[in-house]
């Protein structure tokens, strides 16, 4: 029996799984597909372990829903920071490892957590409209105008299976500005659909349109399951104290039986 939470940022959810006992086997894929399954499991677009580590507050293993551990997930950072909280093992700001390396966290009082990513140091522009940057995970950045119309999934798979991108996959971000906020509507891959959500995404997606001065450096996102804000720095190419901020909530917790 596992004993599991279910937590989701800005629609963006996941499982979560208190495993500072080291109880859970880190290579069992078919095990993580089948409780992320929207159909015959609990329903996620990926799941955590929370384990103990000696130097940090503690460290994040995060899974996407095929089973495989993946890349940096920034909303699966700011609720498995939230997860940590409940459980007492932090209090208000914390330091925690993930796959990309340290991350640095804000608990606040409004149910929303602000997280620390890593810096940018490097922005590929394929054409006019469109670049590749890293910001924990592979971001594909298009701008195209309405958005909410497009066959996201036809669209981005043109993209996520093409030469280039088909062996280590790549995430699709559809971007628009619209009163000054960025639109924003993501496939990510591992998932491989549309999320309501991705942290890396909403924070690649904000560098992208200021390295395309569209906006400034501190960028309003809308994403299709929440509102999150991400602020940074600008030194010449480089983007540092980059931090994405956005609501978390517990949504239910139980037991999953084999």
């Amino acid at each position: 029996m596992i004993h599991f939470y279910k937590y989701h940022g800005a629609g963006n959810d996941f499982i979560l799984i208190d495993d500072r006992s080291n109880s859970f086997a880190l290579d069992n894929q078919s095990l993580i597909e089948k409780m992320c399954d929207r159909h015959f499991g609990i329903g996620a677009d990926g799941l955590m372990l929370l384990r103990n580590h000696a130097d940090y507050d503690f460290e994040m293993i995060y899974y996407n829903a095929d089973g495989k551990q993946s890349s940096m997930c920034g909303n699966g950072g700011r609720c498995i920071v939230s997860f940590a909280h409940y459980l007492g093992v932090i209090s208000e700001r914390t330091r925690f490892l993930a796959i990309d390396g340290a991350h640095e966290a804000i608990v606040h009082l409004s149910n929303s957590i602000s997280l620390e990513m890593i810096d940018v140091a490097s922005i590929e522009d394929l054409t006019d409209n469109s670049c590749l940057l890293d910001t924990g995970s592979p971001h594909y950045i298009e701008v195209r105008n309405n958005i909410a119309n497009i066959d996201l999934a036809t669209e981005a798979r043109k993209i996520r299976y093409n030469d280039r991108f088909r062996e280590k996959g790549v995430n699709v971000n559809f971007v628009e500005l619209k009163d000054r906020i960025v639109h924003i509507r993501t496939y990510e891959r591992g998932v491989e659909d549309e999320t309501l959500a991705c942290g890396t995404g909403v924070t690649a997606a904000a560098i992208a349109m200021h390295h395309w001065k569209m906006v400034g450096t501190e960028v309003k996102v809308k994403a299709i399951g929440g509102d999150l804000e991400v602020s940074f720095d600008h030194i010449e190419s480089l983007y540092t104290k980059v931090w994405k901020k956005g609501p978390v909530k517990s949504v239910f917790e139980g037991n999953w039986k084999e």
